[in-house]
């Protein structure tokens, strides 16, 4: 599989008869802890280390396309093999010659509070907080409910939507425009399409978020990596599901999305609650995974968990305990380090009760063994000061800016917060856009058979009225483009629903949101085309309209078909949700089709609304049908047409209004699908 050379075989002859110990994660392939040797310093007894090649700074400069073949081979089979088998706690995993760019990250006095309300006082939610975490660290966010710790996640990210106080740097520098491209983030939601497959939910992120610095390893093998070491190379094939599509459970999409945010290869995660819903086994397998991640690539990542099991806890790095009312700190520091801490406050931790229990049970306020206030005393007392005085020395110690991060490897900037080109963007989205919408029966069935169906009994109501007099062939007109303009109420669940993935998407860079609005234009609208063109066939068929009429009455309608299109676009674009959408669309919807000169004529029209005439696509629509259809009854034509105030020759004013409000409209879901309904945090 390109430089891999075949993993299987490329571990066969790099591993030979060693190769079963590997797997077994026995002595050949682990750094045996203090603990399990007896001695204070722990001793690298790494097999796997010394069969790969000599290992290169990660910033060294040297193009990875110009590393010998067999030294790719054998860094990328190491990696493979630890996170397809991640060592247990205590084991040291060397930094692989191809890790990232570090990037570490430093925060000072961030702070957030909710705004007063009614005259009261604003809400403190986290008070200010200070750190400085290295690269290649794996640090823990605890804390009882309420106390911030997916807030300061939020700030750190720089995912917080409301305004906050405080200042955060990577190496040094404060976030730019590029922030995004280094980082990814793993909410608390399993947002994902559920006729969307397992393994091309992961290949989704690896593509639209490869790094430069990876491109000596396949995205494809990467893939296979990531599904074997999250445990859900199982169902890689199988749907993601959801309440109506039969899929995978729970935890194994809560697995998917972590998998997805690792995928990225940012030098940046940040995880939110990422083992919530698994078993304990499973949530450990999870945070070994990210363990290997963070040592092996030189990750920074940080992950707001609830409680784990000590043996979890010990994964970790760095831990960050937080209490509430209102959110402050009261440790930040070495993981294996807490206990000792805890130890001098006054508060061992008892035998048999797993530490990170007895750290919250002291931090929850409002319980029996409450010591909020004064463990937070104690870390003003005793670690804030060194902390303050570590994050000043950091920040003015500058390494590499974004910029340069992302051209560690000498190759070719490309500017902006997206990844891979708008053309990139566009086919990964088009492809995952047709994909779904074949999988989904709903998707072909509304925009197809709901038209056919409507039209067959349409039709067969109007059978034969091209042959009848002028004014049931008005009714005739007017029923069927009424049809066509409600036919596009139905979508707006479906944009709503795909704009709020989109939001999702679009906050990890992943996309533009041009892109997204082209690639379901490309599909939609030719489908839903389709089925009005075939609405319209079959009524026009069965009314058997004159052949002169029948083209007419074609070309009006489709026109009608794309102006409402746009319209129901830039409502599902700027609406906050359903139910905003339906009440926004009805007024226009309602009065287009009133105001179409033959509900409400222009000769009986109030003198103060006759404007609305001037813009509503109906009336175009009808009297340019109604007047060809006038040609064909002389006398009684000019009759009807002075009475409802049709005019000939107006057929290019209509054209120009209807054409210019697509595009208005078009213009007007762009903004606001970049603009309006951000996810708010």
């Amino acid at each position: 599989a390109g430089p891999l050379c075949g993993f299987r075989r490329m571990a066969a002859r790099v591993a030979g008869p060693e190769l079963p110990t590997l797997l077994s994660g026995g002595p050949a392939t682990v750094a045996m802890s203090p603990k399990q040797t007896g001695d204070a310093s722990t001793r690298e007894v790494s097999t796997i280390g010394s069969l790969m090649a000599p290992q290169l700074p990660s910033n060294s400069g040297e193009d990875s396309a110009t590393q010998p073949s067999s030294s790719l081979c054998e860094e990328s089979v190491a990696t493979n093999l630890l996170m397809t088998n991640p060592p247990p706690c205590g084991t040291v995993i060397r930094k692989s010659a191809f890790a990232l760019p570090s990037a570490s990250l430093t925060f000072k006095d961030v702070s957030f509070a909710l705004p007063a309300q009614r005259g009261g006082e604003p809400k403190m939610i986290l008070e200010p907080c200070s750190g400085h975490f290295e690269s290649g660290q794996l640090v823990a966010i605890m804390g009882p409910s309420g106390c911030g710790k997916t807030t300061l996640l939020d700030m750190l990210a720089a995912k917080k939507t409301a305004k906050y106080s405080g200042e955060v740097r990577v190496n040094g520098r404060p976030r730019d425009s590029l922030f995004r491209r280094i980082t990814a983030y793993v909410g608390q939601e399993d947002m994902m399409p559920p006729h969307w497959t397992v393994k091309e939910a992961v290949r989704f992120n690896a593509t639209l978020k490869r790094q430069p610095t990876r491109a000596h390893q396949s995205i494809e093998a990467w893939i296979e990596v990531l599904l074997e070491a999250f445990s859900i190379s199982s169902v890689a094939d199988m749907y993601i599901g959801s309440a109506e599509v039969r899929g995978i459970s729970g935890g194994q999409r809560r697995r998917v999305t972590l998998a997805r945010g690792v995928a990225a290869h940012a030098s940046l995660l940040f995880c939110d609650e990422p083992t919530s819903g698994l078993s304990a086994t499973d949530a450990e397998l999870c945070v070994k995974a990210l363990r290997t991640v963070t040592k092996r690539f030189g990750v920074t990542c940080l992950v707001v968990i609830h409680q784990p099991r000590h043996e979890v806890a010990m994964l970790f790095d760095s831990l960050v305990l937080l209490t509430s009312n209102p959110g402050r700190m009261a440790y930040c520091g070495p993981m294996a380090a807490a206990q000792s801490y805890w130890n001098h406050r006054g508060l061992p931790v008892p035998e048999n009760v797993n530490p990170t229990d007895h750290y919250l049970d002291h931090l929850t306020p409002g319980t029996s063994l409450d010591r909020c206030d004064e463990l937070v005393q104690a870390f003003d007392r005793v670690q804030k000061p060194s902390i303050s005085e570590q994050v000043e020395q950091h920040f003015k110690r500058q390494g590499q800016s974004t910029k340069d991060m992302l051209t560690s490897d000498r190759s070719e900037f490309r500017r902006g917060p997206y990844a891979v080109s708008f053309g990139r963007q566009l086919m990964t989205l088009l492809r995952r856009k047709m994909r779904l919408t074949i999988r989904n029966p709903v998707a072909l069935g509304l925009p197809l058979v709901v038209p056919v169906v409507q039209g067959l009994i349409v039709g067969y109501m109007f059978e034969g009225i091209g042959e009848k007099d002028l004014l049931r062939q008005i009714m005739f007109a007017f029923c069927m483009l009424t049809m066509l303009c409600l036919a596009g109420t139905m979508s707006l669940i479906v944009l709503i629903t795909e704009r709020t993935l989109m939001k999702y998407e679009t906050s990890e860079a992943l996309y533009s949101e041009g892109a997204s609005a082209l690639a379901s234009f490309l599909v939609d609208v030719p489908l839903a085309l389709l089925g009005a063109l075939l609405n319209v066939l079959i009524m026009a068929a069965l009314a058997k309209l004159d052949s002169t009429v029948f083209h007419t009455v074609l070309n009006w309608s489709l026109l009608l078909f794309f102006v409402y299109d746009s319209l129901f676009a830039f409502i599902g674009a700027v609406a906050a949700d359903v139910r905003q959408a339906q009440v926004i669309a009805t007024p226009f919807v309602s009065v287009f089709m009133l105001f179409n000169g033959f509900i409400v004529s222009k000769a009986d029209a109030p003198a103060t609304l006759f404007w609305i005439f001037e813009i509503s696509p109906n009336a175009y629509a009808m009297q340019s049908i109604v007047v060809k259809m006038a040609e064909n009854f002389p006398l009684e034509g000019s009759m009807l047409l002075k009475k409802f105030g049709y005019q000939e020759s107006e057929d290019r004013k209509g054209l120009t209004v209807l054409i210019s409000m697509i595009v208005l409209l078009r213009v007007g879901q762009q903004l606001g699908l970049k603009y309006l309904n951000d996810i708010r945090r």
